[in-house]
């Protein structure tokens, strides 16, 4: 099934609110390396947060929090450490999911 990115945009843009009323702060969007990419990067505290921003219009095939695959995973945890070399980040980092779809949001915490 292919999204419009109209539809990952706007997810990711309700993710990232979502997020900031949970009490996290914003730092970056949508970070990209040839290698993978980082949807939103948010601190929780002092711990900085990768998050992962998925998007389904429908749960038929369990939703959006089971459309993330191995190689994907390992992507994102590839371009993490790569943020985490250049910004020079000491800090203790977490993998989050957020799955937005038609019944709302959820949001797990240590994801992978």
């Amino acid at each position: 099934m292919s999204n419009s990115p109209n539809q990952g945009q706007i997810a990711e843009h309700t993710a990232r609110q979502y997020l900031e009323q949970q009490g996290l702060c914003f730092v970056e969007q949508n970070v990209r390396y040839r290698f993978g990419e980082i949807d939103i990067v948010m601190k929780d505290g002092s711990d900085w947060v990768f998050v992962e921003v998925k998007y389904r219009s429908a749960s038929r095939y369990g939703g959006a929090v089971n459309a993330l695959s191995h190689a994907q995973t390992q992507r994102i945890r590839k371009a993490a450490s790569h943020y985490i070399q250049l910004n020079r980040i000491d800090a203790i980092c977490r993998f989050d999911v957020i799955a937005v779809d038609l019944q709302g949001i959820q949001w797990i915490r240590d994801a992978f």
